[in-house]
């Protein structure tokens, strides 16, 4: 027999004379503890499933000590930087032993073969129907109503003639200055400054 169990805000699958390290809970150490919040039980093959919880289940276990968890080790660092830090870091914890799963008997499911079957109802004498209302005949639909007459658009307004662009104006011709011969660039550019 096993049961999936919520305790402090995490769920465990537990079974009879099994420990468990929990968050840690009130209360001192060989004190008894119940819980409540059972998800599901698993009784030799026979599954109830809770929805959340199963009606009646409950789960008694016995605090054996409250300690912390392993110390789990937080680095950073930035490469190049210098930068290195080091942090630990500790749950507190309670073990816990798991002593007795239970399912109150009047809400746990009963098996098929203690059902009892159920009895024939006596059938008693058919009451006269009410006098039913003759069905009312649908109305037709309404005509439609003639729209108003719509008065007529006016003309749309003729568009201005479009003048058509002047043709682009040719330029001056400029002859481009004769090259001397002979002359190097440098006595061509005082002679163009000139």
């Amino acid at each position: 027999m096993y049961a999936i169990v919520e305790i402090a805000g995490q769920q465990f699958k537990v079974e009879k004379g099994q420990e468990i390290f929990v968050n840690r809970l009130e209360g001192d150490e060989g004190k008894k503890v119940k819980f409540e919040d059972v998800l599901l039980v698993d009784n030799r093959g026979e599954v109830s499933v809770g929805t959340p919880k199963v009606a009646g289940a409950s789960i008694s276990a016995r605090i054996i000590e409250h300690l912390k968890g392993d110390k789990v080790l937080v680095f950073k660092k930035k490469r190049r930087k210098g930068y290195k830090k080091t942090t630990g870091h500790r749950d507190y914890l309670t073990k816990v032993q798991i002593e007795n799963i239970s399912i109150s008997a009047a809400k746990a499911k009963p098996k098929a073969e203690d059902k009892p079957k159920a009895e024939a109802r006596p059938k008693t004498a058919a009451k006269p129907k009410a006098e039913t209302k003759p069905k009312t005949v649908a109305k037709p639909k309404a005509e439609p109503k003639a729209k108003a007459e719509t008065k007529p658009k006016a003309e749309p307004k003729a568009k201005a003639e479009v003048k058509p662009k002047a043709a682009p104006k040719a330029k001056a011709e400029t002859k481009p200055a004769p090259k001397a011969e002979g002359k190097g660039e440098a006595e061509t550019k005082k002679d163009k400054e000139a």
